[in-house]
């Protein structure tokens, strides 16, 4: 009966030491929002017309795979894109060409109108960058807009 006893208080014991060490997701870091710049477009080439923009990646309407890209500023109803690799977050337009990114790729501009794409406009050429699929807030505290 005493081994018994000796053996359930080392069990619980281990057991207790062992929840001791496992991590639960509220003392886990917080995991990091999802980008808010990032667009997804049609990459077919001049000749193309599809027009295809999203918020998540898939295919455009002709069939392309859509190229990842973040907004570096939207004018309008334009958004100024820097395709370059994904992931990137490089600072802006380059000064001295603003047909590039500061990373040396060409910029693409995408018309967001009737694309179903939410976006941030605080005035005429907007920094703010964000994007949704759905309405919501800008970073700046203004509504993000669609043009139909």
């Amino acid at each position: 009966m005493k081994i018994i006893r000796y053996f359930l208080v080392g069990m619980l014991v281990a057991l207790l030491a062992g929840c001791a060490g496992v991590e639960t997701e509220t003392a886990a870091t917080p995991p990091q929002p999802d980008r808010q710049d990032v667009l997804y477009t049609c990459n077919c080439g001049p000749q193309c017309n599809c027009n295809t923009v999203s918020t998540e990646p898939g295919n455009c309407a002709c069939g392309a795979p859509l190229k990842w890209g973040h907004v570096l500023k939207v004018e309008g109803n334009e958004a100024i894109l820097c395709q370059c690799m994904e992931g990137c977050k490089c600072g802006g337009l380059d000064p001295n060409d603003p047909t590039k990114c500061v990373c040396g790729n060409q910029v693409k501009r995408v018309n967001l109108a009737g694309t179903g794409i939410f976006f941030c406009n605080c005035g005429g050429s907007c920094y703010c960058n964000t994007v949704s699929g759905e309405p919501g807030k800008c970073k700046c505290g203004m509504n993000l807009k669609k043009v139909d």
